[in-house]
């Protein structure tokens, strides 16, 4: 069971506060340090100070780890041309010496288009499709080979497709809560299914569909990692798991509901009940970035049951 921390740095996180997060991560024992990709705070935070680029940060991240995993989720299929999110990603994993992972989504936060003048366009999963083509299609051409694909919204012609990745091939993940199009995807293309922020209820039917899918395609189903994102909010009290809550602006009860919130105790028991459904990893939404005693304390009184 993987455990993996998943932060959100258009809250509020300079790149030296997720350098010491990415840090705490590897030195606890934690699978891998993933980010979202958005330009624009949401909801009441300040947003201070100011935005960090995704890949730009995980190419820093890179010359400073040494085991853990990075990625995104997700990141947004309207922000980069397909071919350079290509050359992009497998510069930043022959810069990690081949721990990359890339979660791909078509984007969707309308307003921060709107704040930094990025196109957003109205068929967004269409172009999806192709960019994941596009992408996994370029990694995958032998070197001395040449790469075409001629679509509806892209046009690649005789793309000497480099650089490589540094891994034969980079995990794609793919996640949400689409009933059709989006299991296709990922039996299609994903390594990874990630549902976000799903009840039991949801995760069960969504992944249900993703292993139908990839059945249907001709896969087998369980080549395919199924994995939940949840916010975390643990203490080793009600008191400490209380102030933990106050700290992001959230109810313990809704959080209790809705993510991974209580005490040690209570959070094994619930990822256990998730594992019971197929989930094989998880990633823990850390929405204080500097409160690294919960990291210690996940990673020492949960990490250390699974």
């Amino acid at each position: 069971m993987d455990l993996r921390i998943f932060t959100e740095p258009q809250q509020g996180a300079g790149y030296d506060t997720l350098l010491t997060v990415a840090k705490a991560t590897e030195d606890l024992g934690f699978d891998a340090f993933f980010r979202s990709d958005h330009y624009l705070k949401m909801g009441d935070a300040d947003g201070l100070p100011g935005p960090t680029d995704a890949w730009i940060t995980l190419a820093g991240l890179a010359r400073e780890t040494k085991r853990i995993r990075l990625g995104t989720l997700m990141t947004a299929g309207t922000f980069r041309l397909p071919g350079v999110l290509a050359i992009q990603v497998a510069q930043v994993d022959q810069m990690s010496g081949g721990r990359v992972e890339l979660g791909l989504g078509a984007g969707w936060y309308e307003e921060e288009h709107t704040a930094y003048g990025i196109p957003f366009p109205k068929e967004k999963f269409a172009r999806l499709e192709e960019q994941l083509a596009i992408v996994t299609g370029l990694w995958a051409t032998k070197l001395g080979e040449t790469f075409d694909f001629h679509g509806t919204y892209y046009d690649l012609k005789e793309s000497p497709a480099l650089p490589k990745p540094a891994q034969p091939k980079i995990p794609v993940l793919i996640g949400g809560h689409g009933a059709t199009r989006t299991p296709r995807l990922a039996a299609r293309y994903a390594d990874e299914f990630n549902m976000p922020f799903g009840s039991f209820e949801d995760c069960e039917r969504q992944f249900g569909r993703v292993r139908a899918a990839a059945e249907e395609a001709g896969r087998q189903a369980d080549e395919i990692t199924y994995s939940n994102a949840l916010v975390a909010c643990v203490g080793k009290d009600d008191q400490e798991v209380a102030r933990r809550a106050a700290a992001i602006g959230r109810e313990v009860d809704e959080l209790k509901s809705n993510g991974l919130a209580g005490t040690p105790a209570e959070v094994v028991e619930k990822i256990g009940r998730y594992a019971e459904l197929g989930a094989e990893r998880f990633y823990l939404q850390i929405l204080d970035l500097s409160d690294l005693d919960h990291l210690e304390l996940i990673s020492s009184q949960v990490q250390a049951q699974l």
